[in-house]
């Protein structure tokens, strides 16, 4: 589930999960393949670079990378890939904004609507809840890479950062979509680690609920990310 507060630690809880599962690799490989639709070479094609360095920082074996380059680009046959954003209700009501892709829209649909089904969620209709969200970019900076903090914060948003964060031990980055190539790019120059670095979808307002909706949400969300199909699923959880 995506959020900022506590970032890092739903981030590093998703990934182990992902990697318990045995998942990640299938749906970093579809990612691949995706991006790979607009270009071969991660040089001229940043969506395949990203979706190549998000699969080399999960440990992802170089000919799975280059085989899901190659699919992607036409040099493999296979199945047809295609993303897919699904809209939907948690428990409470709660807006669900579910990201994937699947070789098989008619099989995935069925699937994703069952699994909202048995934990109190529905599929919701078309623009019934991304309204909600914005595309955005999510940049994270650990304080350890840092010499001047607020000098830096000053250049991100010259540089084009729509906000910059500080909590959690560190920096995050919100930047306009258009602009986070660049914001990214930045940073490379100046040597600056990023520990995450994305195209997220942001509620636009967020809410607070009580601790038993929450444990209902992340029960409902993880049953979601376990499918092999899904990708992430946003909440406009506080």
């Amino acid at each position: 589930m995506s959020g900022h507060s506590k970032w890092h630690k739903i981030h590093r809880q998703k990934g182990a999960a992902d990697a318990k599962r045995g998942n990640i690799f299938t749906k970093l490989a579809k990612n691949i393949a995706i991006a790979a639709r607009n270009g071969a070479d991660p040089e001229m094609n940043y969506s395949l670079r990203m979706a190549i360095d998000k699969a080399k920082s999960a440990n992802m074996p170089k000919d799975k990378i280059e085989k899901a380059v190659k699919r992607g680009s036409g040099q493999l046959e296979g199945e047809q890939l295609e993303s897919v954003i699904y809209e939907a209700y948690g428990p409470n009501g709660i807006p669900l904004l579910i990201e994937g892709v699947t070789d098989n829209k008619n099989r995935t649909t069925p699937e994703i609507k069952a699994i909202l089904s048995k934990n109190g969620g529905s599929l919701g209709a078309q623009n019934s809840v991304k309204w909600m969200f914005e595309h955005k970019g999510v940049i994270r900076l650990s304080f350890d890479d840092i010499e001047n903090k607020d000098e830096l914060i000053l250049e991100l948003i010259d540089q084009g950062a729509e906000d910059v964060k500080e909590e959690d031990g560190g920096l995050t980055v919100i930047t306009f979509f258009e602009n986070f190539e660049k914001v990214k790019k930045y940073l490379e120059e100046k040597n600056l680690k990023t520990d995450y670095a994305e195209i997220e979808w942001l509620a636009k307002e967020k809410q607070t609920v009580d601790e038993e909706v929450l444990e209902k949400i992340d029960k409902i969300v993880d049953r979601l990310e376990e499918h092999d199909d899904v990708n992430n699923v946003y909440t406009n959880l506080d």
